[in-house]
């Protein structure tokens, strides 16, 4: 088992430092590199951007620069925010909660309804319940998340009034229940992609199980259909769900981006894109190395659970 963490941890750091060298270098060569939102402010000369450049060594060669913000990180000094001067991870801080509650909240949903409609599909293949599981699955995949986000504000909050359009809180409020008011719809719509994605692969799984020959032996000891989907089953299904949950952790929070900025939600996501908005390169590339290490560690962790609960894969 050490061997195989050893083995997963040492393609992950690797990992990072790709995903860190094509990230730094590709901010730097975009138009305006990252002093681009100096160079329009009318007060600032070229000398003065100039002198900027040098005073924050953005004048030296860029493998140099990137050596120097990779020892600097490893030390824990992200950077300061163009905008206000304030920590990079102060900034990250601020708006990881407000992600973590919304990924963790769509993603629990999800998985408990992608399951139970995998599960439903396979124990009733063929029938009206699979079809329209297959039908809802295709066109959930097909549309995109922002659609579904400005449909659910059309119906559920402009229509109906159950919901509210967006934000985290109602100023001067900030209960629990205000923010699980808050969050119903914008969980809702990111699940939405995960639930036909796991269902599709949890209903293959559970086909997969039933299939196998420790079923037949149990109904011909004559164990009760519901005794052999519960005992032998599920489990059995289950197992490739805890990889594909780690392998989506990267469509998670994409979707998030998307979701928070439809429903001005105050997470990681959008506060990315007011970043990019604002030539904030520190704290974009502190945000993309952040969501790179929880992307890492979700698949590395999905890898342990696998390998304890199957041992073939840690020997494979």
């Amino acid at each position: 088992m050490s061997g195989f963490l050893l083995n997963r941890l040492s393609q992950s750091i690797v990992l990072l430092v790709i995903v860190s060298i094509i990230g730094f270098t590709v901010l730097n060569l975009m138009p305006g590199g990252p002093l681009a939102q100096f160079g329009l402010d009318p007060g600032m000369t070229q000398k003065d951007v100039e002198r900027l450049a040098a005073q924050l060594g953005l004048n030296r060669p860029l493998w140099i620069q990137y050596l120097d913000w990779a020892w600097r990180l490893l030390q824990g000094d992200w950077g300061h925010s163009f905008r206000d001067g304030s920590s990079v991870l102060a900034v990250i801080g601020r708006h990881l909660l407000a992600t973590l509650l919304l990924m963790g909240t769509s993603t629990a949903f999800a998985i408990a309804l992608g399951a139970w409609v995998g599960i439903r599909g396979a124990t009733h293949r063929y029938s009206l319940f699979d079809y329209c599981a297959t039908v809802g699955a295709m066109v959930a995949l097909s549309v995109p998340t922002f659609w579904f986000g400005l449909i659910g504000i059309y119906i559920f909050t402009l229509k109906l009034g159950w919901v509210p359009a967006g934000n985290m809180y109602t100023i001067g409020d900030g209960s629990v229940l205000d923010y699980l008011h808050h969050l119903i719809l914008p969980s809702l719509v990111l699940s939405l992609v995960h639930v036909a994605i796991w269902s599709r692969y949890m209903r293959t799984a559970t086909l997969d199980a039933l299939s196998q020959d420790f079923v037949k032996t149990a109904r011909a000891k004559g164990v009760s259909e519901r005794r052999i989907l519960l005992k032998h089953v599920v489990g059995n299904a289950l197992l490739p769900m805890i990889t594909l949950a780690g392998m989506q952790l990267p469509s998670i929070l994409t979707g998030a981006l998307v979701t928070e900025t439809v429903f001005t939600w105050p997470g990681m996501g959008r506060l990315f894109l007011d970043s990019l908005g604002y030539s904030d390169y520190p704290v974009v590339m502190g945000l993309l190395i952040f969501s790179a290490i929880l992307v890492v560690l979700g698949n590395l962790i999905a890898d342990i659970i696998i390998a304890t609960v199957d041992p073939r894969i840690r020997l494979g």
